[in-house]
């Protein structure tokens, strides 16, 4: 009786957790599994693991005890216990509702997935994080994954800008930016720079329905703008499909340009692709020490 009750109280909470939360923790667990943490040598008092002594290395950290065991000096290193605030934004534009078919998410839902599952690996290993924009401050623990989901997932919210609005934040923090990013490089040049000369460090994910990839389209085809845009009626799309790839990685080359030249990274990923790839180098990225 007692564990039917147990199992009736946890179905009854987790029916009660939004759908992209539940979907969101599964991706992160299983990134989870790939990583080691973001353990890093630094200041604090945890010990981490012991170093074999190179010259420079201050006496007071030899450990004279493990030395003892061996003919070679060893110290001591301790853990990096200073948590980091990571600020995370996705495009909320009409254009990221796009999918090219039933078999695919829709870049926002994906852009959602992958920025939730990111907050809980983030949150896993004892950083803070918040969505850009909110003016909440970057908190941890697992209420801060209700909210961001909550906020996510609500209704009738209004659209957002294809670029997020600069705000002043802590130098040394870390702000991830999730989006289709086919705004005009300059105008992305231009938030970039912003950003990183307040000293943020940055990293742009690239997300695309397959179809604005390939152009796998044929024959006489109008295409109908998500965000205003006048339609375009094209009549053998085939002709079209080299120029518009490479006026495509054209934009991308900007675009890790971009990102090289304020010492921010830059990856892309494919809706039909699964999101643990796109989310564990973005974790490895996020883990990397500031050179």
């Amino acid at each position: 009786m007692a564990e039917a009750a147990l199992q009736h109280r946890a179905e009854q909470l987790a029916a009660r957790l939004p759908p992209l939360l539940v979907a969101a923790e599964r991706v992160a667990a299983t990134v989870a599994q790939g990583v080691h943490g973001r353990r890093r040598v630094g200041t604090g008092e945890t010990f981490w693991q012991f170093r074999q002594y190179q010259p420079g290395d201050p006496v007071p950290r030899i450990d004279w005890r493990e030395s003892a065991k061996s003919m070679r000096l060893y110290v001591r290193e301790t853990e990096w216990e200073a948590a980091q605030s990571v600020w995370l934004w996705r495009d909320g534009s009409p254009s990221m509702d796009y999918a090219s078919s039933a078999a695919v998410a829709t870049k926002r839902s994906r852009a959602d997935l992958l920025l939730l599952a990111l907050a809980a690996l983030l949150i896993r290993g004892g950083e803070r994080v918040a969505l850009l924009g909110t003016g909440i401050a970057p908190t941890s623990g697992r209420a801060v994954l209700n909210r961001l989901a909550q906020t996510l997932e609500r209704p009738g919210a209004a659209p957002s800008p294809g670029l997020p609005t600069f705000e002043p934040l802590p130098r040394y923090g870390q702000l991830v930016m999730i989006g289709d990013l086919l705004a005009p490089l300059e105008e992305i040049q231009a938030v970039v720079g912003r950003f990183a000369a307040n000293g943020l460090r940055g990293h742009l994910l690239q997300v695309l329905d397959p179809a604005e990839e390939t152009l796998p389209f044929a024959g006489r085809v109008r295409f109908e703008g998500l965000e205003q845009e006048a339609s375009l009626l094209i009549s053998r799309v085939e002709t079209v499909r080299d120029d518009y790839t490479q006026k495509l990685a054209q934009h991308r080359a900007g675009l890790a340009a971009i990102a090289r030249a304020s010492g921010w990274s830059f990856a892309s990923h494919r809706t039909d692709r699964p999101p643990h790839t796109a989310l564990l180098a973005l974790y490895g990225t996020l883990a990397e020490p500031r050179s």
